[in-house]
């Protein structure tokens, strides 16, 4: 039976899937670090793990900020030794109707959120828990890792991307104690999926999203991926199905993504790093308003 963690750091914890694995970790006893750039969704999350008895530490970060990621999670780990990291941040983003292409700032935000903040979060923790000979990193990848959706190329590769990155991380620790999962799984219910118009096959509330992921981390699995009857479609389509095949069946799917509203009030991406300021509580503190909470851990 493996020891049960007792600290544990989410980034993109104030909506879907973070938050229910914040919630499903919450328990006396239990140190929760939760990043994300709501504030307000993080305070109302904050109080409701607190209620559970966990100690919480909020941080409010955008994590295109690289070098503020790296540093503030080396500085908590320092501070209080992490065992579990999630590297659950994700944004999407699709082609337009209009022209079948992409808005590239779109693209290259997803880039620096869903593979660049994964791999420094990463690497951000790696050297205590290298010193420690345990720990275990997950990363949030997607079934359109596996299988790149034609209506959403930036979001696949990305995907794609940090579970390449995963599987590597996985081999290069093998046998030091540090365990690596990565998670790919189908449509769940969130205010990021809502924005996806278009066919939603087997989709799955955030809820029992968490509860699969979470029996897969406690596992220590090193793949965690649902639902299974795509999970088994994508590998028959990928080794039984001819290319232009296979691209037709996908064609029976298509989307519209639109855009994403969280990010219509950061025009400068700049300005938007240069506010970031990690800020914490924990214990009773947690109980009290969001702006009575000290800076600091």
């Amino acid at each position: 039976m493996a020891k049960q963690p007792q600290t544990i750091v989410i980034t993109g914890a104030s909506g879907g899937i973070g938050s229910e694995l914040a919630l499903a970790y919450a328990a006396p006893g239990r140190r929760l670090a939760l990043l994300a750039r709501n504030r307000h969704k993080l305070e109302t999350l904050a109080l409701r793990c607190s209620d559970a008895g966990a100690h919480v530490h909020l941080i409010t970060m955008d994590v295109r900020d690289r070098l503020a990621l790296r540093r503030t999670l080396k500085a908590f780990d320092d501070q209080y030794p992490v065992d579990v990291l999630i590297a659950n941040a994700g944004i999407t983003c699709g082609v337009a109707p209009s022209t079948g292409l992409e808005d590239p700032e779109e693209a290259h935000r997803l880039t620096e959120v869903n593979y660049t903040a994964a791999v420094e979060a990463a690497e951000a923790v790696l050297p205590g828990m290298r010193a420690r000979n345990c720990g275990q990193i997950v990363f949030l990848s997607s079934l359109a890792g596996l299988r790149a959706l034609p209506d959403m190329p930036s979001y696949s590769a990305t995907k794609a991307a940090v579970a390449a990155y995963g599987a590597a991380l996985r081999g290069q620790l093998r046998g030091t104690g540090i365990h690596v999962s990565v998670v790919f799984p189908g449509f769940v219910t969130s205010a990021m999926s809502q924005r996806h118009q278009g066919p939603k096959p087997l989709e799955i509330s955030a809820v029992r999203a968490s509860k699969k992921i979470l029996k897969g981390i406690q596992r220590r699995r090193s793949v965690i991926a649902f639902p299974k009857i795509l999970v088994g479609l994508i590998w028959l389509q990928k080794t039984f199905l001819i290319p232009r095949l296979s691209d037709w069946t996908m064609s029976w799917f298509p989307a519209r993504i639109d855009p994403d509203p969280s990010y219509s009030a950061l025009p400068d991406p700049d300005q938007a790093h240069k506010t970031v300021k990690p800020q914490g509580a924990e214990g009773e503190a947690n109980k009290k308003p969001a702006s009575t909470m000290p800076a600091g851990f």
